[in-house]
């Protein structure tokens, strides 16, 4: 409750600001199905730079509760109310999708903290940190690959993520020899996938893939399990963070999945470029929040940072902040950000590329113990 009203006080403090501040909106999932990954987002907040470019940031931040609704209604209020420069989020890829027609119709840049594949005008004002799903998918099919995968089944979340999963397995596996034997969903709120997994199980594949994020995608692998299903368990970089862990528990063991750098860290060459910076969020988030709480997901919101860190001096050149013309040139300043290192990889967008992350931004892992154990390629 005390971090609640601090948020709704600092709400209040930011909605006031001169317009020569800074101000960005954030929403993100505080609550609801993916409240794993946006609580670390809402921790990170405090971590994010407070000046850039001589100019006082200002953070709105306000929790959509994983609700494509309420992502739309907070965009409208960053807009409308608190006069916001850019907005960053959401948590989830659905409310993503939701605060992105504000974002044009206000001709605002977006940055957004899932793998939300903009189209159309869309694209032109959305920015996505996260690695794409496809680049993430590639490391997977390569595993799949050197193992002997022939036959894949399939069970996601029945939204835009547990569709874009599945574009992506079925165009790369076509590539590689693989098959999807299934194509079964569910939702982030249900409690039994019995049903669907039995089917994939059905489909006898040799291996499965799990097209979820947080928590909720631990429920089809303790089930594939329960029923007896003996073969390799992929999941995708959504769920790598503790809750996951601690929900799937030993059940989890073996199972495989991409990660970004800042998950292991430590264990980094230090040739890698994003070692540094990966190891100032970790220190920095774990003295504020423990050892256990670090998080790929704020690390996403730390990397929007380092984004802004990169364009608004670009921007400044142009305009004043709280103005129109301000935003267009924060928009055309992210999409020529090059080599700007962030925990995740290196960003280099274009006015193609709103992703920007290359092979750098990826590492295989396999779940052992309640822990992530590198996979050396």
């Amino acid at each position: 409750m005390k971090k609640t009203v601090a948020f709704l006080a600092c709400g209040l403090l930011f909605s006031s600001v001169a317009l020569a501040d800074i101000n960005v909106g954030i929403t993100i999932s505080t609550t609801g199905p993916a409240a794993s990954l946006g609580i670390p987002e809402r921790n990170t907040v405090q971590l994010l730079p407070k000046e850039i470019g001589g100019e006082k940031v200002n953070y709105i931040v306000l929790d959509d509760a994983t609700d494509t609704t309420a992502a739309a209604r907070n965009a409208r209020k960053f807009v409308n109310e608190n006069k916001v420069d850019v907005i960053i989020g959401s948590t989830a890829v659905p409310p993503s999708a939701a605060v992105a027609p504000i974002a044009v119709e206000s001709k605002t840049p977006q940055i957004a903290l899932a793998p939300f594949a903009a189209t159309g005008d869309a694209f032109h004002w959305v920015f996505t940190v996260p690695q794409t799903n496809s680049l993430m998918a590639g490391a997977l099919i390569e595993h799949m690959k050197k193992n002997g995968v022939k036959k894949l089944g399939y069970i996601g979340f029945a939204d835009v993520w547990g569709d874009d999963w599945k574009k992506a397995l079925t165009e790369l596996g076509e590539e590689a020899g693989i098959s999807l034997t299934s194509d079964e969903r569910f939702s982030r709120t249900d409690a039994s996938v019995g049903g669907q997994v039995l089917k994939v199980i059905s489909s006898k594949p040799d291996a499965v893939l799990v097209g979820a994020t947080g928590t909720p995608a631990a429920l089809p692998h303790t089930e594939l399990r329960r029923m007896g299903f003996k073969g390799l368990i992929y999941h995708t970089h959504g769920v790598a963070n503790q809750a996951f862990l601690r929900i799937g528990d030993q059940a989890l063991n073996g199972a495989i999945l991409p990660i970004g750098p800042v998950v292991i860290w430590d264990k980094l060459p230090d040739s890698h470029p994003s070692k540094a910076v990966a190891e100032e969020y970790a220190k920095a988030y774990s003295a504020a929040f423990g050892d256990e709480a670090l998080s790929p997901f704020g690390a996403y919101l730390y990397d929007a940072g380092q984004l802004l860190k990169a364009a608004v001096p670009v921007a400044l050149e142009t305009a004043k902040p709280g103005t129109e013309d301000f935003r267009v040139a924060l928009r055309d300043a992210l999409e020529n950000v090059k080599e700007v290192v962030g925990t995740h990889g290196v960003f280099n967008l274009s006015p193609t590329d709103h992703f920007g992350h290359d092979e750098r931004a990826r590492a295989l892992v396999e779940v052992q113990n309640k822990d992530w154990v590198l996979i050396e390629e």
